[in-house]
């Protein structure tokens, strides 16, 4: 099995080449990893459990790290041992190269199966392999990339918030008066200690003295009682039912008249429709066949 690709990472190149260095990041990243444990700056000890179609391994191998050219790649090779499932082994060669701030992998990976899992089919064991690439390249772009690569940029650069000032009092009291509307009073003037000027309550009360008495509306329990209309002739008699739902308002709906009884019962109705579990189908045949059985048990008589 062969396979080749590329992944764009948001991160520098050397933060990339420490990760792939570093055992507690490749056991976190790697599909179904259970335990990586280095044992010298190129070797390390692996197991790992994957599933290809209906058969599930468990494999222990070694892994060794060849080819080193720091920061720009190097070769990763492996074999491991999964049981009565078989085994498996193969090499991926990785390169890294700056691309504008961020880096770009390049991977090239050489594989071999053995056992029941080469009885599957390449086709099955080659989706399989590039199912688990992607879940450790998506894995790992995330665990490497710095937190501001994955901030918005509008949420970089948005300014920031207007904040409101709310006037003094000596700002309110400065600020002039609107021109008074009809029907209303002359507002007093507001004084930094929240007093009304002798001038302004003047003019207050010549106002409130010259406004003509108003007749004072009834309260709610004064209204004028609603009575329910005479009948038409030719039409049956409604019930109309009022309540206040707010001061000075009358809500009413009217009721309508109860429905016309309905039919009278057939007989047909009375006759269950399965007596004793079986449908009226089922007795009628039964009677015609008891019919027929004693007219030719006659006969014979």
């Amino acid at each position: 099995m062969d396979m080749t690709g590329e992944r764009r990472i948001p991160a520098p190149r050397q933060v990339v080449w420490s990760a792939l260095n570093d055992p507690e990041v490749l056991r976190v990243t790697l599909p179904g990893c259970e335990s990586l444990e280095k044992q010298s700056d190129t070797a390390m000890k692996a197991i790992a459990s994957v599933k290809i179609g209906p058969i599930s391994a468990r494999f222990a191998g070694n892994v060794q790290l060849s080819d080193m050219d720091p920061p720009n790649g190097y070769t990763i090779s492996g074999e491991g041992q999964g049981g009565v499932a078989g085994f498996a082994k193969g090499s991926a060669k990785v390169k890294l190269e700056d691309d504008a701030g961020i880096t770009l992998l390049r991977y090239e990976v050489h594989a071999q199966v053995g056992g029941k899992l080469a009885q599957l089919g390449a086709r099955l064991v080659d989706a399989t392999a590039k199912q688990l690439a992607d879940q450790f390249f998506d894995r790992f772009s995330a665990r490497v990339a710095p937190a501001a690569a994955l901030a918005p940029a509008e949420m970089l650069e948005a300014p920031p918030l207007p904040v409101s000032v709310a006037p003094s009092a000596t700002q309110v009291s400065a600020m002039p008066a609107a021109p008074p509307t009809a029907g209303t009073p002359p507002a007093a003037a507001i004084t930094p200690a929240g007093a009304t000027t002798p001038a302004a309550a003047t003019a207050a009360a010549a106002f409130a003295a010259a406004q003509p008495a108003t007749a004072s509306a009834p309260p709610p329990s004064q209204a004028a009682p609603v009575f329910p209309a005479a009948p038409s002739p030719g039409h049956p008699p409604t019930t109309t039912r009022s309540f206040p739902s707010a001061p000075g308002s009358v809500v009413s709906d009217q009721v309508l008249p109860p429905p016309y009884p309905s039919a009278s019962i057939s007989i047909f109705s009375l006759i269950p429709r399965e007596p004793f579990g079986l449908p009226i189908a089922a007795w009628i045949g039964g009677l015609v066949y008891l019919f027929i059985l004693l007219l030719f048990i006659g006969s014979i008589l």
